[in-house]
């Protein structure tokens, strides 16, 4: 009988104590939607001020011509980050300061040619 309670004693000895290793792991573990250690957030308006221009798309209609800079639109006579747009057609866009942005051949190469 006294043995009964010694192996009984004894497996919940080693159940608490496979718990409390199971505990300790479940602890350290890192959450990984979390940012990484030493990542550095910033709003999104922060981040508007800093952002090098990117032409991604140009739309050209018989009355319009729309240029599109990091993912927001704008037309002729407005100003990116700034600088004024001084021309906009299917080769490209001009700002006021002399740049030119173009986009990939591929985007702008039609089917069949």
């Amino acid at each position: 009988m006294l043995l009964n309670k010694m192996k009984s004693g004894l497996a919940l000895l080693i159940t608490c104590a496979s718990m409390l290793v199971i505990t300790v792991q479940a602890q350290s573990l890192r959450d990984p939607t979390q940012p990484g250690v030493g990542a550095v957030s910033h709003s999104v308006s922060q981040q508007q001020g800093t952002d090098t221009l990117k032409l991604n798309s140009v739309l050209i209609s018989d009355n319009s011509a729309t240029a599109i800079f990091n993912n927001k639109m704008f037309t002729l006579g407005d100003r990116v980050q700034g600088v004024k747009i001084v021309r906009i057609n299917a080769s490209g866009v001009w700002l006021a300061d002399g740049r030119h942005f173009t986009l990939y051949q591929a985007v702008t190469e039609t089917k069949g040619q």
